[in-house]
């Protein structure tokens, strides 16, 4: 996966919001077939991204997982949470290139910041 250059939050209530962290473990679990397995991916202990998905489970009108004793898959919903947050934050990185060209000037490279 290419460099983040934006990272964007989408508050879906008032307890819940919807960013990167959330939407790569949906696409690790996706990718692995399990919880487990998509939070050593990521990086993080199983009860997090048990808390995680319970969160977005609270939030939105249908769970983003099916789970069983032999595994976890997305959802439609899930799918649908994955290819909209996805489609939002390339229009954002789109809608952004040029202030981000102009930021680009003002930065030091990695050899002056030293």
């Amino acid at each position: 996966m290419a460099a983040r250059i934006l990272k964007l939050r989408i508050k879906l209530c008032a307890f819940a919001a919807l960013g990167p962290g959330k939407v790569d473990l949906l696409e690790a679990v996706d990718r692995t077939g399990s919880i487990s397995a998509a939070a050593r991916d990521q990086k993080m202990s199983y009860r997090r991204a048990w808390l995680l998905i319970d969160e977005m489970n609270r939030a939105l009108t249908h769970p983003v997982l099916d789970t069983s004793v032999a595994g976890a898959t997305l959802t439609e919903t899930g799918r649908q949470v994955i290819d909209i947050y996805r489609r939002v934050e390339a229009k954002a990185a789109e809608a952004i290139t040029g202030e981000l060209a102009e930021m680009a000037v003002l930065v030091r490279d990695a050899e002056e910041a030293g």
